[in-house]
């Protein structure tokens, strides 16, 4: 199994996820660990598929 290049890091108020090939954060800040956004990114990142997943994540941190 190879690295993984996004992964999901706890910080204070929740989770944000680290990129590690470029070494930053990417993304927002969200309140539950976005497990399906981030197999998604690791796996072949569809466009329309990772912004469906940003755009439900971004409305359960309301």
């Amino acid at each position: 199994m190879s690295k993984r290049r996004y992964v999901a890091r706890g910080v204070p108020g929740g989770y944000r996820i680290w990129d590690n090939k470029g070494r930053r954060w990417w993304g927002d800040l969200y309140e539950l660990c976005p497990d399906d956004l981030l197999t998604e990114l690791n796996s072949r990142a569809a466009p329309d598929r990772v912004s469906t997943l940003l755009k439900r994540y971004r409305a359960l941190k309301r």
